[in-house]
């Protein structure tokens, strides 16, 4: 199981890569007799709606501890990408540096840092704690150029581009798309606010188109979820979910919020059959103290397979919540999804042949073309 450091604002916060084993003011009721004869508006948002309306107060959600996400490094150094390595350039004129003896290199596979000496003061010129991706820093070259410090690093994925050196937000709005290939992201989990706030934010960074299902169903019964809720219980409103997937299913390039709690589809084992569509991330709120417990909570839910989320392909466990770290919790859930797809650089190729079938609910085992679901042949897996 590969793990990724998540979100890096909450202290008892971890992302794990799986292997495939109330709301805004009542409208007026418009009673539906049949979820299957939803029409969907062609916009998926109401601007007019706050995201946090049914949160309790931010000041009970804070998390533990207040760290930012990762900022990059300021940008005055060059950076370019070749064939399987990076290169980085830094100016040292004003350092007055003129020996490579001055200059101190540390380097590991997924750190940097670049210090020298000078008038007798050693000053750290660079320091990444975590890399793009992984480098072989055993073969990492650096050499002084008239004025400018170099240094060549070999990177371990030859065909992944870095668009810069770090693992900054910038960094994965920006590289994750060549990896994710135009499938979906669905954000599953207990809190439909959070899925809603994050799935924007990520939308928004990777240039996705940002769909919130509970905004699609409220538009089109002409009243809130909470309404429905309370007049036709929650199996009819995950029952017009799931139609709701199934028409989202053939889309590319969205970033999908799903309802939380048991008025969701997500919630019920019997409902992924198109989200497993998309990349599926499971957001957690965590009581565990340390990012340590926290992994160790998110492997227990996923080995016990006690709640539908475990059949999501992440998992990013938070140590509480706060609007203010939408950005840092998204991050987590990039970082995640980068080292999921690395990971199984077929997977994304997997998930496109799954939704070119039909989405027939064979995941990940998946049949041949013209296999029935309600057929009791004995399959026979692509």
């Amino acid at each position: 199981m590969i793990e990724a450091a998540a979100a890096a604002a909450m202290a008892a916060c971890s992302s794990i890569p799986l292997p495939f084993a109330a709301k805004a003011s009542p409208h007026q009721r418009s009673h539906v007799s049949s979820p299957r004869r939803l029409r969907l508006p062609a916009s998926p948002f109401r601007q007019s709606r706050s995201p946090f309306a049914a949160c309790p107060p931010a000041s009970r959600l804070r998390p533990r501890a207040s760290v930012s996400a990762s900022a990059a490094p300021s940008k005055d150094y060059e950076f370019t990408d070749g064939n399987g390595e990076v290169e980085l350039r830094l100016d040292i004129q004003k350092l007055g540096i003129e020996s490579s003896k001055d200059v101190f290199v540390d380097v590991d596979d997924t750190s940097l840092l670049i210090r020298a000496k000078s008038d007798g003061t050693l000053r750290t010129l660079m320091n990444v704690q975590t890399l793009f991706d992984r480098i072989k820093s055993s073969e990492t070259i650096w050499f002084i150029d008239e004025d400018q410090l170099v240094i060549n690093l070999k990177k371990v994925e030859q065909e992944l581009k870095w668009p810069d050196i770090d693992e900054s937000w910038e960094s994965l709005t920006s590289g994750i798309t060549q990896l994710l290939t135009g499938i979906s992201v669905h954000i599953v989990g207990d809190n439909t606010d959070i899925n809603e706030a994050v799935a924007k934010e990520i939308a928004e960074g990777i240039g996705y188109l940002p769909v919130c299902t509970s905004e699609l169903l409220e538009s089109a019964t002409e009243k809130s979820i909470d309404t429905w809720v309370a007049s036709e219980g929650v199996d009819s409103v995950a029952d017009a979910e799931s139609v709701v997937l199934e028409s989202l299913s053939s889309h590319v390039r969205t970033v999908v919020a799903t309802l939380g709690g048991k008025q969701g589809a997500a919630s019920r084992f019997d409902r992924w059959q198109y989200l497993h569509s998309g990349f599926t991330v499971w957001l957690s709120v965590s009581d565990a103290g340390d990012e340590a417990t926290a992994r160790e909570e998110a492997r227990r839910s996923v080995s016990s397979g006690s709640v539908a989320y475990a059949k999501a392909d992440v998992v990013v466990k938070l140590g509480g919540w706060d609007p203010e770290y939408t950005r840092a919790v998204a991050q987590g859930c990039l970082v995640a999804l980068k080292q999921l797809t690395l990971a199984d650089k077929k997977l994304a190729g997997k998930k496109s042949l799954y939704i070119r079938l039909g989405c027939r609910g064979d995941w990940p085992n998946i049949e041949p073309p013209g296999w029935d679901p309600e057929s009791d042949a004995p399959p026979t897996n692509v």
